[in-house]
């Protein structure tokens, strides 16, 4: 889109001499950014789901709640966390019995982990007397139609 100057009017005599002045915006670099950001953003938002990667073992039915749990992750490499902090496997009874009296414990173990860390947790929360859940992911449909 072109805009005339002087007027504007269209003279036969008038010549233009040169280019006259163009007002359009220009979006490229506009569009440029926001793509940048939009894929920036794609490769990010993944990452913000959970503070620890734990990848749990699939099942069929899971029961959602919305207390506040005591939930144990232990990470691949065996590390065992209260609530995404790190703890020692032998305070593990002393501390939830405080703070989580009378409370189920949920076990969130990766499916890689080796067992012994997981039956070192279980054995202690025993020791404890505390009720224990073991955390799963349910199977997508798309698993189910695949076998």
């Amino acid at each position: 889109m072109a805009i005339a100057v002087n007027g504007g009017g269209s003279s036969g005599r008038r010549r233009s001499y040169g280019s006259g002045a163009l007002s359009e915006i220009n979006v490229t670099p506009f569009v440029d950014v926001v793509l940048v950001l939009l894929i920036i953003f794609m490769m990010t938002a993944h990452v913000m789901e959970f503070g620890i990667e734990v990848d749990v073992p699939k099942t069929k039915e899971v029961k959602g709640s919305t207390k506040d749990l005591a939930v144990i992750n232990i990470t691949r490499d065996g590390n065992p966390y209260l609530n995404d902090k790190p703890i020692n496997i032998h305070d593990l009874g002393q501390v939830l019995q405080t703070r989580y009296r009378g409370q189920a414990v949920y076990v969130r173990a990766d499916k890689g982990v080796v067992w012994d860390v997981v039956a070192q947790v279980l054995s202690e929360l025993r020791e404890a007397k505390i009720t224990v859940n073991m955390v799963t992911q349910p199977e997508d449909s798309a698993d189910k139609r695949g076998r």
